[in-house]
C-alpha cells in the first residue's frame, strides 16, 4: 500500500474523478482487508476532533476531523474532514461535504487532497455489504432501507450489484416525496415506497436505517427470524433490540463505547452494555465482537439461520484513509486529477 512522494505538486481529485475511478475499484475488499489489518492492531485511530456550533440561521452544525494510519506495505496516513448542515436540504446542498487528505507515510508531506462526500457513502455501503457476507443470511430476498438520502443511494445502487437473489427492496422515508423521488432514479431496481417503516423492516432479510433519528423507534419484534440489522445511522432501534438480538457487532469497540450521543455508548454509561472482553456482565448485554475479529476468523458470526443480528457501524476514519490510498493510487497510474502547487 505504499504512497509516494510526487515532486509535481499535490494531487487534487474532483468528485466526479472519485467517483468515475472508484467504479473500477471493488470497495468491498478493500474494506475486507482493512478491517483484517485492524483486527490484527495493524491500524492506528485517534479521536476524532468534533467541531459544533449554530450558525446565523440559529442551525446546529459541525464539522469532524478524523485522521487515520493503515499499516501495510508502505502505509497509508491521511484525514477525512467531513462538515454537515442538515438544513442544507432544504436549500438544494448536500447535507455533508468535505475533503480527504493523504499523506506521505515517509515525509509527512501531502501528497492528494480529493473530495471526500462519495467516499464517506461507498465506504459506509461497502462496509455494510461486508456485514452481509459475513453476517447475512444465505438467501437475501427483500432489503429494507429506511431513509432516502446520499447513504440510501449509496447502499441501493451496491446492494444490487452484491445481492444476486434480491428480488424487493422497500423504502421508507418521512418524506414520501422523497423516497418516491430516489426510486424513480434507479428505475433499474424494483423498489416499493412503504407507508411505514415497520411495515418495510418487518418483510425484510436486511435492514438498513439511513436517517438523522435521535430517538429510536424499531422494535424488536419487527424483526424476523434471520434478520440482519445494519445500524448505520446508529440511533434508530430501541434499546430493547441491542438487548435482545442474538448478536451485536460492532466495528470498533472503543470508538462505540467513547461516544456519549449515540444509543449504545448511552447504554454503556448506564451500565447495560459492556465490552466483548470484560471480565464481568452483572447482568449486562455483552457485546460479542467486533467486525475485525470475525474477518480474521477470532470470534464467530452468524452460527445459525434464525439469529438476529445487530450490526453497529460507527465509522471508522481508516475506511476512508484505506479507500482514499486506493483511489490515489488508481489516479497516478491513469493519469487522472490536476497537480497544485505546493
Amino acid at each position: 500500500m505504499s504512497l509516494t512522494v510526487s515532486d509535481q505538486g499535490i494531487l487534487y481529485l474532483c468528485q466526479k474523478e472519485v467517483e468515475a475511478i472508484c467504479r473500477q475499484i471493488d470497495t468491498v475488499s478493500v474494506m475486507r482487508d482493512l478491517f483484517m489489518l485492524h483486527g490484527a492492531g495493524k491500524t492506528i485511530l485517534p479521536d476524532e476532533a468534533y467541531l459544533a456550533w449554530t450558525n446565523a440561521n440559529g442551525e446546529e452544525v459541525r464539522s469532524l476531523n478524523m485522521p487515520g494510519y493503515v499499516f501495510g506495505s508502505g502505509g497509508v496516513a491521511g484525514t477525512k474532514i467531513i462538515n454537515s448542515n442538515p438544513f442544507n436540504v432544504l436549500r438544494g446542498l448536500p447535507r455533508a461535504s468535505g475533503l480527504t487528505v493523504l499523506y506521505d507515510s515517509f515525509s509527512t508531506r501531502v501528497i492528494c487532497i480529493m473530495e471526500a462526500a462519495h467516499l464517506s457513502s461507498l465506504r459506509t455501503a461497502s462496509v455494510t455489504c461486508l456485514a452481509v457476507e459475513l453476517l447475512g443470511v444465505k438467501v437475501i430476498e427483500t432489503v429494507a432501507i429506511i431513509g432516502a438520502g446520499v447513504l440510501a443511494r449509496a447502499h441501493l445502487k451496491l446492494l444490487v450489484q452484491r445481492l444476486p437473489l434480491l428480488r424487493q427492496i422497500l423504502l421508507f422515508d418521512v418524506e414520501c416525496a422523497r423516497a418516491e423521488e430516489l426510486s424513480r432514479e434507479l428505475p433499474e431496481v424494483d423498489i416499493t415506497v412503504t407507508d411505514t417503516a415497520e411495515v418495510a423492516i418487518r418483510q425484510a432479510q436486511l435492514i438498513v436505517p439511513v436517517t438523522t433519528v435521535t430517538s429510536g423507534y424499531i422494535q424488536f419484534d419487527w424483526l424476523q427470524p434471520g434478520a440482519l440489522l445494519s445500524n448505520v445511522s446508529l440511533d434508530d432501534p430501541r434499546p430493547e433490540v441491542v438487548l435482545k438480538a442474538q448478536k451485536v457487532i460492532v466495528d470498533d469497540w472503543n470508538l462505540v463505547k467513547a461516544d456519549t450521543r449515540r444509543l449504545i455508548g448511552r447504554m454503556y454509561r448506564e451500565g447495560s452494555v459492556i465490552g466483548p472482553d470484560s471480565s464481568s456482565s452483572n447482568g449486562a448485554r455483552r457485546i460479542d465482537a467486533q467486525l475485525g475479529e470475525i474477518v480474521a476468523g477470532t470470534r464467530t458470526g452468524r452460527m445459525s439461520d434464525d439469529e438476529i443480528i445487530l450490526f453497529n457501524p460507527f465509522g471508522l476514519a481508516i475506511e476512508d484513509v484505506a479507500l482514499a490510498g486506493e483511489v490515489y493510487r488508481a489516479a497516478k497510474d491513469s493519469g487522472v486529477g490536476k497537480f497544485l502547487e505546493r
